[in-house]
């Protein structure tokens, strides 16, 4: 079943690959599983150094794992930053969506309302003729 066109389903087909990857990235490295498999990388890689059962390629104060945390914050910012500006491409589309939604709503809200004015002024239009034939009836 095919979903009707909103601003997010027009958003997401507008994504390109490089889009995609972006946030895939930022919202991987935003998550807890991501801090974990770091945190275990860098305590095998500082105990491997550290206890020499294989060469030293890094040793104490590791430089090199100092270099890939760089290397690593120097492209994770800009992608987290490009994925960003997109989240709030994507929020200002919601709330203009939304802003567009309200005024409808208004709209209809506003003809309802005179309406429903017009039925109580044809009914009280009604009750008063039937009041003043009533009268006339009596007097």
């Amino acid at each position: 079943m095919r979903q009707p066109k909103n601003w997010h389903n027009e958003h997401i087909e507008k994504l390109t690959f490089a889009n995609r990857l972006a946030d895939t990235v930022a919202s991987g490295m935003g998550s807890w599983r991501f801090i974990i498999w770091q945190t275990i990388l860098v305590v095998i890689w500082m105990v491997l150094n550290l206890i020499g059962l294989m060469q030293h390629w890094d040793p104490y104060p590791f430089i090199l794992l100092n270099l890939l945390f760089s290397t690593q914050a120097a492209y994770a910012a800009p992608i987290i930053m490009m994925s960003q500006n997109r989240q709030n491409d994507r929020d200002r589309a919601h709330a203009e969506a939304d802003y567009q939604t309200n005024i409808e709503a208004k709209q209809e809200i506003e003809a309802l309302a005179k309406q429903l004015n017009k039925l109580e002024i044809e009914k009280l239009d009604k009750l008063i003729t039937m009041m003043e034939e009533m009268r006339k009836e009596k007097g």
